[in-house]
């Protein structure tokens, strides 16, 4: 838990914040104009619903950026620090990892996911919308 978190508070703003990713991906559809925050929503441009993910990235209270492997495999090198919301059950988050290909600007889905305690977290950065195919 972080150095200053309220051990009397149910869950930090950042679980909230993923609580509404994961809904809006679940029902993606346009609405109302927002500003251009983690919470707007709608996916995209206004009159687009061909997103499908809000892409986010993580850090701990300490500034470190969360990065995960990409794969389950054993001795797994290779990680990436973009992810997208599966599902929030209190203070606990699941998400799958993504990785990102520059050449083409696409995310693409892997088979790996973990849990994380959002009281472990102290900042959220959401990344442009995007569609991920498979998810």
């Amino acid at each position: 838990m972080c150095e200053n978190s309220n051990p009397s508070s149910k869950c930090n703003c950042i679980a909230e914040i993923l609580k509404v990713i994961n809904i809006l991906q679940c029902e993606v559809c346009p609405g109302d104009s927002c500003l251009e925050t983690c919470t707007r929503a709608f996916f995209g441009p206004a009159s687009s619903v061909d997103f499908n993910t809000r892409p986010v990235t993580l850090y701990t209270c300490n500034g470190t950026q969360v990065a995960i492997p990409v794969s389950n495999t054993p001795g797994e090198t290779t990680t990436s620090g973009t992810f997208r919301v599966e599902k929030v059950d209190g203070c606990c988050a699941t998400l799958r990892v993504l990785t990102y290909d520059e050449a083409s600007s696409t995310y693409t889905a892997t088979n790996s996911f973990f849990t994380i305690n959002t009281d472990c977290l102290c900042a959220i950065k959401c990344l442009g919308d995007t569609y991920v195919e498979g998810v």
